[in-house]
């Protein structure tokens, strides 16, 4: 079988079940909820309608830190999203039937990689829009420049979707190495939530410690994106080491050695 017919089973499987809209609504909600918050939050400091003690944000590159949001603090849904097209497969025992219909595992792989790139750029639209819309029009209600007449402002909307769609191919290589579902996202949730962030808000503190940090796969998607919300608290910093090209380079990177393992660990391995 062709790596075309297999990917037209890899989407009738994932469409066929409620993970996928469960997860974009997690997503849009989840996005959303926080674009708008912070969008009130920041647009009423920024104009004065709101009276605070801390130093006044600056109104101008507000609105790239805010449609950044999805990459930034959204990608976790995307990456958990990958992690369960595989992992779902072994606990469900689907993946036997999988490999007796084609028994070339590789092609199994490439069609998870070309499903998982697809489903990537929809949710990586999905979420664009799920931070851009509330930010955008409460930044407008506050008088705000929102500078979506801007190319720039475009260019980091379309990388957005771009790291987004990468972290579904990370997750892919997390679930081919980690069979066990719960284990892979429990890990998953350790890493995207606890430890990476401990380690960017040290490496603004540490000297030399920022060099290291720069390479984790948040901050290289930070790069990627060209602007993060944890900018603002200064965890961000390390993410501006990088150009968008490297940073999207590194997370590429990182999700070619998870797959490469997964593959070399576990994917030619008996599954029973």
């Amino acid at each position: 079988m062709t790596v075309a017919t297999v990917t037209r089973s890899e989407f009738t499987k994932f469409f066929s079940t409620s993970l996928w809209w469960v997860l974009g609504l997690v997503l849009v909600v989840y996005i959303a909820f926080t674009a708008g918050a912070l969008a009130f939050a920041f647009g009423a400091v920024s104009s004065g309608t709101l009276p605070s003690e801390a130093a006044p944000l600056p109104a101008e590159g507000l609105a790239p830190l805010l449609y950044s949001l999805a990459a930034s603090v959204g990608y976790v849904i995307p990456l958990i999203l990958g992690t369960l097209m595989v992992t779902s497969e072994f606990r469900h025992k689907t993946l036997t039937a999988t490999f007796l219909a084609t028994p070339r595992r590789r092609t199994v792989l490439w069609a998870k990689i070309v499903a998982g790139f697809v489903v990537g750029v929809g949710f990586g639209i999905v979420g664009a829009l799920s931070s851009v819309g509330p930010a955008a029009g409460l930044l407008a209600v506050f008088g705000i420049e929102t500078d979506l007449r801007l190319g720039s402002t475009w260019a980091l909307i379309a990388r957005v979707v771009l790291a987004l769609t990468i972290w579904v191919i990370v997750g892919i290589g997390v679930g081919a190495l980690v069979r066990n579902q719960v284990a892979a996202v429990v890990g998953v949730l350790v890493f995207t939530q606890f430890l990476e962030p401990i380690a960017r808000t040290a490496g603004a503190f540490v000297e030399g410690l920022d060099t290291v940090t720069t390479y984790l796969p948040g901050a290289a998607s930070d790069a990627l994106v060209g602007a993060s919300i944890f900018e603002i608290a200064g965890a961000g910093s390390d993410a501006s080491g990088l150009e968008w090209w490297a940073g999207g380079a590194v997370l590429l990177a990182y999700a070619a050695v998870l797959l490469v393992l997964g593959y070399a660990l576990n994917w030619r391995r008996d599954v029973s």
